[in-house]
């Protein structure tokens, strides 16, 4: 709507407005921008405990299990999901849906590549809840390591960064669950 009206303004010809607007917008954005990277950087890792739902709206998701095997330079995570919909009337699904394996230094892994695991975005009816998996290698030299989700975007993208408190990736701080 800002940015509307100071295009209206400048069409009208009335530069002194457009000034006006633009400097509010900046100012307002460099503020609100300031107090997100301050409560991320400020605010303290959240670290979600296994069995515990981790919901975004009414789509949830659970680490029910976390089995760990070293095999030479490697080791293999295999990693137990419930996904669930908290719904009362209305099917619910995650768009865009992920999860990672996450290391101290911010390091991502993705899970191993399997056409047979249950799809993350898979649409679940009001109260439904389905079992699902993933395996993950990760190099045998990893210790302290995690799992994080989200959906709709990329981690640590736009969406992370304009919602208040919720950078903490930029701070290798990210909301996760932790396997060792």
């Amino acid at each position: 709507v800002t940015l509307i009206t100071a295009v209206v303004a400048v069409i009208r010809g009335r530069r002194a407005t457009v000034v006006r607007i633009l400097r509010t917008y900046v100012v307002c954005a460099v503020c609100y921008f300031a107090v997100d990277f301050a409560s991320a950087y400020l605010r303290p890792q959240r670290v979600i405990p296994m069995n515990t739902p981790w919901c975004f709206d009414e789509w949830c998701l659970t680490v029910t299990r976390a089995t760990h095997s070293v095999k030479g330079d490697s080791q293999t995570y295999n990693i137990g999901l419930e996904l669930f919909s908290q719904a009362r009337r209305k099917a619910q699904h995650a768009n865009g849906a992920w999860v990672y394996l996450i290391d101290d230094l911010g390091r991502r892994y993705a899970p191993d590549s399997n056409s047979s695991d249950v799809p993350l975005n898979t649409l679940l009816q009001p109260g439904e809840s389905i079992r699902a998996s993933r395996r993950f290698t990760v190099p045998a030299n990893v210790r302290e390591i995690g799992l994080v989700t989200g959906h709709g975007g990329p981690y640590c993208g736009v969406m992370s960064i304009l919602i208040i408190g919720s950078a903490g990736c930029l701070f290798n701080k990210p909301t996760l669950v932790r396997l060792q």
